[in-house]
């Protein structure tokens, strides 16, 4: 059975609308919830708007008309000004209220916001997600769940409809912590393949014949095998016009894993020297473009 159909209809609010958060609210939408937006640059709610969303001035209003909150925003210093800036969550009425942030943060600000919430009287689950914005869209996330088991269990019919696999794996802040785990060797993998791809240059294989072969090798991640005709097309100059993981997100999540792991007196040499790369992209003008632009940057020596 289609997980659309599964659950009761609810008033669904979500607070940020970039990539992911517009990918998420179309799915709930599409599940038929009554849905209502906020975004910090009103512009980019409005595809939403033309699909029967309704917009709220401020995250407080979006919380008044709203049962479940769910916040989807790019970093630690975003989600702040969300809960806790003027307007924001926290100056609501959360009685009741389920709020769900989705964002990739900072375990510690999890557990902050999470003990905020509950004091408001409102329940509170961390799922930061795995997956890009199409399978967003089509329902099919990793969601990485932290929580109390009774709030968990209350959201969980709302993030079936939002994820092809739940994993509750602790209290607030857990989710976080597995979230840049698991993101740690997907970035950085780009960055080595990039550096393979550069060893190859003297070949002067075509790009799509050089991907394939590496492709079906022992050392080809699944995203490699599952991006190959994008990262073929980059190699011969031609970036997805689209992102579905930027290279701002990837920077970001490299420097959040850094700074937690610091916090566990940690170094994380490998992912460090990764940061490096991503931020080099960026300051090459690649900050909006697909996190594929990095390997094909170091392969193509542009």
């Amino acid at each position: 059975m289609d997980n659309k159909k599964k659950g009761r209809t609810m008033k669904v609010g979500v607070c940020g609308t970039g990539k992911m958060g517009a990918a998420i609210a179309q799915r709930l939408k599409s599940c038929g919830h009554e849905l209502t937006v906020w975004n910090r640059s009103p512009a980019k709610a409005q595809p939403l708007v033309a699909l029967g969303a309704n917009v709220a001035e401020s995250p407080a209003a979006l919380c008044a008309a709203c049962d479940v909150v769910i916040t989807m925003v790019l970093d630690d210093t975003a989600l702040d000004a969300v809960y806790r800036g003027a307007g924001g969550i926290l100056s609501a009425d959360l009685s009741d209220r389920l709020v769900v942030d989705m964002s990739t943060v900072l375990p510690a600000t999890e557990e902050a916001i999470a003990a905020e919430v509950k004091a408001k009287s409102a329940a509170f689950v961390e799922c930061p997600v795995g997956g890009s914005v199409r399978p967003a869209r089509e329902g099919k996330l990793f969601g990485l769940v932290g929580g109390a088991e009774a709030d968990v269990k209350r959201a969980r019919p709302l993030l079936e409809q939002l994820c092809r696999r739940i994993e509750h794996v602790g209290a607030p802040g857990a989710g976080a912590r597995l979230k840049l785990a698991i993101n740690l060797p997907l970035l950085v993998y780009w960055q080595a393949l990039g550096e393979a791809l550069a060893l190859c240059r003297p070949l002067g294989l075509p790009p799509d014949r050089l991907v394939d072969i590496m492709a079906d090798t022992s050392g080809a991640a699944a995203a490699m095998k599952n991006r190959a005709s994008d990262l073929a097309r980059a190699l011969a100059g031609q970036l997805p016009p689209t992102a579905s993981f930027d290279v701002r997100a990837a920077r970001k999540d490299l420097s959040t894993m850094v700074a937690y792991a610091r916090t566990l007196s940690l170094e994380l040499p490998t992912a460090a020297a990764a940061l490096k790369s991503f931020d080099e992209a960026a300051a090459h003008g690649l900050a909006d473009n697909d996190a594929i632009a990095v390997p094909a940057r170091w392969a193509t020596g542009q």
